[in-house]
């Protein structure tokens, strides 16, 4: 083997540290470039909810100052104030979310049920059952609106009404059994997702677990409720998390079968209306046809009452994130 000269030691040396100096460099670069590019993203999608919090607190006299962009000089609660008032905001709250958790709660277990079905039970035309729930995730829901409006204005189930009271049917509308009809039966909102969501998960578990509840003398019902159920804890938090969130900020459903009761996005939808309206009444200005509201003065109350709105949705965030992330990795999400 020929030997090394003592010269070429030192320049292999020189090389490998200049070699090793410029990667360094490249990973500090492409670690600043990756550091810009998410703090970049999360300024476009923070940068709203930055401004809501920063109309809430803004007073009336900062409308009109030039200098004042997202700080304001005179901090104040009287916006929070006024849309509070303005949507009667507790009860309208309290309604809506025990509407949202009945409908949720009730979706979870429809879409659980049906999907443990597709994932476990054979019977002629399944795939093509299954298929059409798919087909549902596809077709856009305003192309529904028409028939499930009809269906509930005059709803029947297979004739019975009109069969013993001689009319066409009960009339639903502006009730909340639409939205609670079509919860528990996995027809809601998004139901197709969900239902796809538990079929990828129930099918991913082994049938071992099944074949020794069969053994033990359990049937179909109890499998489920006693052991496929408990288990199904991951994509049961996505669901109900997903189901949550979308519930509670519907206004095509809401304002088809509920346009009269009192929800947070029915409500926060008229704000600018009410906004209008109540302003000069409840700030002492006046009432009576003449007296108008600052156009800025409203845009001010209506983007606190989008934050109002949106705080229980932040607030859910904070607490659950963590664990909506593992049930997002473990669920048939990913699947």
């Amino acid at each position: 083997m020929e030997a090394r000269t003592p010269q070429a030691v030192p320049g292999e040396a020189n090389k490998y540290r200049l070699q090793k100096a410029r990667n360094k460099s490249v990973d500090i670069l492409y670690s600043v470039f990756r550091y810009m590019l998410v703090i970049g993203i999360s300024f476009i999608i923070i940068y709203p909810l930055l401004m809501k919090f920063s109309t809430a607190f803004k007073d009336k006299i900062d409308i009109y100052n030039p200098t004042i962009y997202m700080v304001p000089v005179h901090f104040t609660l009287d916006n929070l104030k006024l849309a509070m008032e303005i949507l009667d905001y507790f009860p309208l709250l309290g309604n809506t979310m025990l509407f949202v958790v009945v409908t949720t709660l009730l979706t979870a277990a429809s879409c659980a049920l049906a999907g443990y079905g597709f994932a476990r039970f054979n019977f002629p035309g399944s795939n093509v059952l299954f298929a059409l729930v798919i087909l549902t995730i596809l077709v856009p829901t305003g192309t529904l609106l028409v028939p499930m409006y009809l269906h509930f204005r005059s709803f029947d189930v297979l004739g019975l009404v009109s069969l013993f009271t001689g009319k066409e049917g009960v009339n639903l509308l502006n009730t909340y059994w639409p939205s609670i009809i079509t919860s528990a039966t996995a027809m809601g909102l998004k139901a197709g997702l969900f239902i796809y969501i538990f079929r990828q998960f129930f099918k991913g578990m082994p049938k071992e677990i099944e074949e020794a509840a069969l053994i033990d003398g359990a049937g179909g019902i109890k499998t489920f409720l006693r052991i496929m159920l408990p288990n199904a804890i991951p994509p049961m938090i996505t669901v109900i998390l997903f189901c949550f969130v979308w519930q509670y900020n519907d206004t095509i459903y809401t304002s088809l079968f509920m346009s009269e009761t009192a929800l947070m996005p029915i409500n926060i939808a008229s704000l600018p209306a009410q906004a209008n309206a109540l302003i000069p009444v409840l700030t002492g200005v006046g009432t009576g046809t003449n007296v108008k509201a600052d156009p800025n003065h409203v845009a001010l109350i209506i983007d606190t009452g989008i934050l109002l709105a949106i705080i229980p949705l932040i607030i859910l965030y904070l607490i659950v994130q963590r664990y909506f992330v593992e049930s997002v990795e473990r669920s048939g999400i990913i699947g």
